[in-house]
């Protein structure tokens, strides 16, 4: 039964945010005592409170978002211990929950070759699962951001295999008007300044229907440099020489040795890139733009209808990392990089009662597009074959002669477009909550359709001399389209997006429809065994498909031509089909089976769960394009042509406990084994391909806890803190090759991370304003990028020091703050898939003001 709490009055502005748990807010007695507030959440699917749930939950409320000052994805996660995330930049991110990860999609290849995210990210009812790039909704007018680790696959579906982040928002309030406006502004130390405005408005049109609506714009200052820089063709991964070793460490090995390491390059002519027209200051600017409205509907006192409407426009330049190598907040870009990234959800949830049962029946669509500009030019240093189309034939295949000739400029770009389209459907059924067994079951559906179209643009291929004396590539079209028979003919029906050809310096192009459905049905029991122990049992049956279509083209045949030899690449729709000729190939990654959740809960008193989980969970497989590829180190490795789902066992102990309304303490103990752990390899010398494969069997042990203390008789204190502690470890090795090493930690799972805070509140006596002031202090260890050894590279320990001060009255604050005192080089993130470190920085030291307007 929910924890029975003293009568009390909640104060303004009572409690720190507890990053991990969601501190909950004091509240005060008539007598003047404080105690603890109940955060209620949604965990799972009813409303309860956080503290009567069998389960490591996060809740972050909207008094605590505000207080944080949480705006964006990146806000959120610096402020979560057990959440990490792999990528970079608004809307390219994965999210990672306990440590289980091996890679990060990359953002080129994300929707043919990326895999499933395991950690569910939820806007309400909707899952919006996109490999290799977050949904970045801005925490607009929320009620909570809730976190639920381990698998929740019972609950919650394919993409729960590691846990839940759920955005919740707040709904239409029919018991009167009211509404909020919120203004901001800061500067950011070596960088640019931001702005934003929100405003909020709660509209009850009549008793039993009321109209809800959020609008916002947030700039966010840029404050990483583009410096000015050149590099030629000479630093190719085609001239290095076995044993140089990268800069992460690990020598190239011999049968990653450049094709003509060693050669003579003096007769070369190497034309640098020269980024200068693009290099600037503060390139990483970001403008968050949009808005949300609702509607409920009372039908009847059992019956209710909520819709809502939610639109957003990211529009982002420049990249937000940056290389060490090169210097502080700096990066050497050589192309004018960008994204627009469009957000609308519309989600619609029917909410009544048939005799004995609540029902719940919710369903969503939404569609995002992207549209963005990527800098390939890193591309250089593992890109065997790329002097091959931007240099003269004479230098790269110059037979038994020297090398002599051109290499143009390696300035690389990708034009990258992205359309995302999902539609979920789910009905739930709950028995009464006051039955000694209580019953939640339904069944849930979703389709998801990816198209990515990826040109990889390389300029310089157009001054390139071929072999018969002709500059320049030949027209390239889809190997789908079947009006371009080709020099070989090897076009088939098939799906494509253009027809061609292809716009001039296009290389390569990636033309991928990728769709996954779903079906689920699922349940879970309740049943109190007495007053003190209940047993939760939960089950989900599932069946999930797979399928790629289109084509991955390349113009290795037509240096010099003036038609389409239709040549290598892969003609995705003929080799993933029903009537395939190609051995090994299926028609779709299929996944199905059943996984099992089992909790003994025991309250020994109203203040004090414990608890014991035993739960499984899944990621759905992946087909892969470059099927049936033979690594060349000796191995024997082939590539799979269907990725394998990987599952996890996760064993986990906690408590909840409430010690005299003034402290409280949750804690979990958990052991989480991972079978068949997928991850994404780009090997050059297997394929020149983003593949995935089955790599390793994992564990991963670990501990989260948290605390609120209201300290007696220091009346307006709060302390909270929160820590998480990681032990992760490759334990077998599957992939034959010699890139996944056992007793290896996991990716993006940090020994330990955690947070503290004290907020101090007293009254004004001359006004009878509220005051506070809250220092804060949040950490992390380091960790690593990648379990693959060639990519793998050390995110560096950091620590971070903020503080907030201000005043409030019952219908406006202010508040000023000042983050990352220390100005430090927080290491949130980091890539090495291209032999370059591209480093992912929190915000440098910011300092601002934030005002708040009650009407």
């Amino acid at each position: 039964m929910p924890i029975q709490l003293q009568p009390k009055q909640t104060v303004l502005s009572a409690a720190v945010a507890l990053s991990i748990a969601g501190a909950p807010v004091a509240a005060q007695e008539d007598a003047g005592a404080r105690v603890l507030d109940e955060i209620v959440v949604t965990a799972r699917r009813v409303q309860e409170s956080l503290q009567d749930v069998p389960l490591a939950v996060t809740a972050l409320d909207t008094r605590e978002i505000t207080e944080l000052g949480i705006t964006n994805f990146a806000d959120y996660v610096l402020q979560l211990p057990s959440v990490t995330a792999g990528g970079s930049g608004p809307g390219q991110n994965t999210i990672y929950i306990r440590g289980v990860a091996s890679t990060t999609p990359n953002l080129t290849v994300a929707g043919v070759a990326g895999l499933a995210p395991n950690v569910a990210f939820y806007l309400d009812e909707q899952p919006l699962a996109h490999p290799g790039r977050n949904l970045d909704v801005y925490a607009a007018d929320l009620a909570r951001i809730e976190v639920l680790s381990g698998p929740q696959g019972t609950l919650f579906g394919a993409s729960s295999q590691a846990g839940n982040v759920r955005l919740i928002t707040n709904k239409p309030d029919l018991s009167e008007f009211y509404g909020n406006a919120k203004l901001g502004a800061n500067t950011i130390s070596g960088g640019d300044s931001s702005a934003s405005l929100e405003v909020v408005m709660n509209i009850p049109v009549s008793d039993n229907f009321g109209l809800r609506g959020v609008v916002y714009s947030d700039r966010k200052g840029g404050w990483i440099d583009n410096v000015a820089a050149t590099r030629d063709t000479r630093e190719s991964a085609r001239f290095r020489p076995q044993g140089t070793v990268r800069k992460n460490g690990v020598p190239v090995a011999a049968h990653r040795a450049g094709f003509q390491a060693g050669a003579d390059l003096s007769g070369v002519n190497f034309v640098p890139a020269d980024n200068n027209v693009v290099a600037g200051e503060d390139i990483n600017e970001v403008t968050y733009t949009g808005g949300r409205i609702s509607a409920k509907w009372d039908i009847t006192d059992n019956w209710d209808l909520l819709v809502s409407h939610t639109t957003q426009d990211t529009e982002a330049d420049g990249v937000f990392f940056a290389d060490p190598d090169i210097g502080d907040l700096e990066i050497a870009r050589y192309v004018n990089e960008r994204i627009d990234d469009s957000i609308d959800n519309t989600a619609w949830t029917l909410t009544g009662r048939l005799a004995a049962l609540d029902v719940i029946y919710t369903g969503a669509f939404t569609d995002r597009q992207s549209d963005q500009i990527v800098d390939y030019s890193d591309y250089l240093f593992v890109g065997q074959y790329l002097p091959y189309y931007i240099c003269d034939g004479s230098v790269t295949y110059p037979g038994s002669a020297a090398p002599s000739g051109t290499c143009n400029e390696p300035q690389l770009f990708v034009d990258s477009l992205n359309k995302l389209e999902v539609q979920t459907h789910e009905i739930r059924f709950t028995t009464d909550p006051a039955n000694r067994w209580r019953l939640q079951g339904g069944v849930f559906s979703s389709e998801l359709e990816l198209i990515e179209v990826n040109d990889f643009t390389y300029p310089g291929s157009l001054k390139a001399i071929g072999f018969n004396g002709v500059a320049g590539w030949g027209p390239n079209y889809p190997l789908t389209n079947t009006q371009v028979s080709g020099l070989v003919g090897n076009a088939g029906e098939g799906y494509y997006t253009y027809p061609g050809p292809f716009p001039p310096g296009v290389i390569f192009r990636n033309d991928i429809r990728r769709t996954d459905e779903q079906l689920g049905v699922f349940g879970e029991l309740d049943f109190n065994l007495n007053e003190q122990f209940t047993v939760t049992l939960g089950a989900r049956n599932y069946e999930i498909e797979v399928d790629l279509e289109g084509s991955a083209n390349s113009s290795f045949y037509n240096f010099g031509q003036t038609a389409d030899a239709q040549a290598f690449g892969t003609n995705i729709s003929r080799q993933f089909a029903p009537d395939s000729t190609v051995p090994g190939a299926p028609d779709k990654a299929v996944a199905d089976g059943t996984i099992y959740k089992a909790t003994l809960g025991w309250r020994p008193q109203p203040a004090h769960l414990y608890y014991v989980t035993l739960s499984e969970g899944f990621r759905p497989g992946l087909l892969n394009r470059p099927g049936g590829r033979t690594s060349a180190d000796g191995s024997g490795f082939v590539v799979p042509y269907v990725l394998q789902t990987d599952e996890v066992v996760n064993l986990e102990v906690g408590m909840k406990v409430d010690f005299g309304n003034a402290l409280r303490i949750n804690a979990a103990l958990f052991n989480i084994d991972i079978d068949n752990l997928q991850t994404t390899i780009f090997d050059t010398s297997i394929v020149n391909l983003f593949f995935s494969d089955n790599a390793a069997d994992a564990r991963v042990r670990g501990l989260e806890a948290d605390f609120v203390w209201l300290p007696p008789g220091i009346d307006g204190l709060t302390i909270a803190g929160a820590l998480s502690l990681l032990d992760s470890e490759i334990t077998r090795k599957i992939t034959p090759t010699n890139d996944v090493r056992e007793g290896d930690e996991l990716a993006f799972a940090p020994g330990n991370q955690g947070n503290l805070r004290a907020r101090y509140e007293w009254t004004l006596q001359a006004t009878g304003w509220t005051a506070h002031v809250m220092p804060m202090i949040s950490w992390s260890a380091d960790s690593y990028s990648d379990i693959i050894t060639i990519n793998r590279d050390l995110i560096d320990s950091w620590m971070m020091l903020g503080l907030t001060a201000g005043v409030a009255s019952d219908n406006w604050s202010v508040t000023l703050y000042g983050s990352n005192l220390t100005d430090e080089r927080a290491e949130v993130s980091r890539s090495f898939v291209f032999d370059t470190k591209h480093v992912t920085y929190a915000q440098p030291r910011t300092f601002g003001v934030r005002a708040s307007l009650n009407f």
